[in-house]
């Protein structure tokens, strides 16, 4: 499918106010670095003007994706509205089992007007530990945030996240923010996570009161965790579970509660879809559960051999279309 200039504009913005950095950002677009910095040199020297298609003739693309396939992308992302085109093109391949590239189904979701600005949403944030862990259960990043519930006051809740899958392992909806919530929290994300005695990992937290309190350490001491602590002033030391809870804020504030219970139905079924279902850019377009189970080299792979069987069915569609064609010329010139 061919860009139109104001799209081509547009990739390029993304990319220049990218943090991922030049090549990774082609990359998640599924655009050759040799296309873009064609199109960069165009663009800077005449402007969206430089950008305009030249036609040097007609040539049908062998890699055309078929109208049938194009349908089926509008007609999950009219299902699914809250997916981005990165994620629409990892639910075709898992689900559909045909590649159709993020690049490709963001210029058919444009096309259709379900896109009316550059998808800023495929750019993520650089923040994150400056240390990064190497394996499942490494380290844990620990934090709490708040929620009103409506008759009741405020609610705190206390999530402990992988920091190498992403993986929510544990969480409780408290009524304090104090040490022994904490303890709770710790205590069943490890039977959650069914460590060994000789398996424990560094808890990563913000210098909160219950977090350098006495009698947090003393208990972590005893159940052999090491804690450390962000650096104040420093919230990327944090990033990951704080963005966690923005996202899940996001959702899950839209809604009035006026029961504790309700809350925590919502947010238990927030975490099933992010753990379970959510793509994640920073693990390679997998699910936080598909790294924590070790699921992630299975997944890539399949995608792999789906890419190249739709590819090569594309390609094998083409050459008869195109034997077609040549057919029904030599029969009419005879």
């Amino acid at each position: 499918m061919r860009l139109t200039a104001a799209e081509k504009q547009e990739i390029i913005w993304m990319v220049e106010r990218s943090d991922l950095g030049v090549n990774r950002t082609l990359h998640q677009l599924g655009i050759p670095k040799s296309t873009f910095y064609k199109w960069y040199r165009a663009y800077i020297a005449n402007g969206l003007i430089g950008l305009e298609y030249k036609n040097t003739g007609s040539r049908q693309q062998w890699n055309t994706i078929p109208q049938v396939e194009k349908n089926l992308v509008v007609s999950i992302a009219l299902e699914f509205s809250e997916l981005s085109p990165r994620e629409l093109s990892c639910k075709l391949s898992d689900e559909q089992k045909i590649f159709i590239s993020e690049s490709s189904v963001y210029r058919v979701l444009k096309a259709k007007g379900l896109i009316t600005s550059p998808a800023h949403i495929l750019l993520a944030a650089g923040n994150e530990f400056d240390k990064k862990t190497l394996f499942v259960h490494e380290m844990w990043q620990t934090d709490f945030t708040y929620f009103k519930i409506l008759g009741w006051g405020w609610y705190y809740l206390s999530t402990i996240l992988d920091d190498y899958s992403r993986y929510i392992v544990h969480w409780e909806l408290c009524n304090t923010m104090k040490a022994e919530d904490v303890q709770l929290t710790v205590k069943q994300a490890i039977k959650k996570a069914k460590l060994g005695k000789r398996q424990r990992p560094v808890l990563l937290s913000d210098n909160g009161a219950c977090y350098v309190s006495g009698e947090l350490k003393d208990y972590l001491s005893a159940v052999k965790i090491k804690s450390i602590h962000g650096r104040v002033a420093h919230p990327q030391t944090q990033g990951k579970i704080e963005r966690y809870h923005r996202s899940m804020k996001n959702v899950v504030k839209l809604d009035n509660y006026y029961h504790p219970e309700q809350l925590k139905e919502a947010i238990s079924e927030f975490v099933e879809y992010y753990n379970n279902q959510r793509y994640h850019e920073s693990l390679s377009n997998v699910t936080p559960a598909d790294v924590y189970f070790g699921r992630q080299e299975e997944v890539l792979k399949e995608r792999e051999r789906i890419k190249k069987a739709s590819l090569k069915k594309r390609r094998q569609l083409f050459l008869q279309q195109k034997l077609l064609h040549l057919n029904k010329e030599i029969l009419s010139n005879n």
